[in-house]
């Protein structure tokens, strides 16, 4: 694994240890229609906007941990230009 990529995914196992609460897609529409009362079992479309909603929150997450990478690599970058 790269270094970058390693960084990437350290920066984002620890965005995630700080969310109090971080909903995970079910893999079975099964399992899904289980939380949901009869009547909005019948209707998929919420577990799919369910589920879209928690892909925006991963997107988020990810997309945080990319911009803080950056930060820090151009922060690397100054310091080592000032230091030369």
């Amino acid at each position: 694994m790269s270094d970058r990529r390693k960084r990437l995914h350290e920066l984002l196992l620890a965005l995630i240890n700080k969310q109090d609460y971080l909903e995970l897609i079910e893999d079975d529409s099964n399992d899904l229609a289980k939380s949901f009362s009869e009547n909005e079992s019948r209707d998929f479309s919420k577990s799919i906007e369910r589920n879209r909603k928690i892909l925006k929150k991963y997107h988020s997450l990810v997309r945080t941990a990319v911009t803080l990478d950056a930060l820090m690599d151009s922060e690397n970058e100054e310091n080592f230009k000032i230091n030369k």
